[in-house]
């Protein structure tokens, strides 16, 4: 179908109710291998995690999900670290069903991510390894200001074999100041 007349991908956080379309987009070979996933993910494991997220109070911790017509395309998390030195930085974690690459899926996802990171949840710096061998991923991340770090050689087991990754990194490009009123502003 021409993208001109598909429906517009929507994004929102992800709800218990959507353990089972989370845990078959995971299933997918060419999704888990590509993350660090294991195969064979349940639906109870997917609905747990939701649940705990759900409840969780005052959390920057956020899934959210990219839909179009009700389909799951795809889903990003970002994880804050918890430890009082690193609250200013979050873990990134992204994947798009391979159907649905190249669509705008990732890029959409990271727009929002970038946006919430930046204006909403008081984080400095993103942060996320990619399989070294995932091009097309180190271009999106590129393309949102994320840096190479380093390489971790033989970092992960993928499907029989130890592979290399980059850790890549984001600092937001505006952080926040306070507002100091001068004498002729409003208080």
């Amino acid at each position: 179908m021409p993208e001109s007349t598909r429906s517009p991908i929507t994004l929102r956080r992800a709800v218990p109710a959507d353990a089972a379309a989370l845990a078959a987009q995971m299933a997918d070979p060419s999704v888990y291998g590509m993350l660090m996933q294991l195969p064979w993910p349940t639906e109870v494991m997917w609905r747990q995690r939701l649940e705990a997220a759900a409840t969780a109070k005052e959390s920057a911790e956020v899934l959210l999900l990219a839909e179009r017509d009700g389909q799951l395309l795809g889903s990003l998390g970002l994880h804050p670290h918890d430890r009082v030195r690193r609250r200013h930085a979050a873990m990134l974690g992204i994947s798009v069903g391979a159907a649905h690459q190249g669509q705008g899926v990732g890029s959409a996802l990271m727009q929002a991510a970038c946006d919430y990171a930046d204006r909403w949840a008081h984080l400095l710096r993103l942060e996320l390894t990619v399989f070294a061998d995932n091009a097309r991923a180190i271009a999106l991340y590129r393309r949102f200001g994320f840096r190479e770090e380093g390489r971790h050689a033989a970092y992960a087991l993928r499907d029989g074999r130890y592979v290399d990754v980059l850790s890549m990194a984001r600092l937001n490009p505006d952080p926040p100041h306070a507002h100091r009123p001068t004498d002729g502003d409003p208080a």
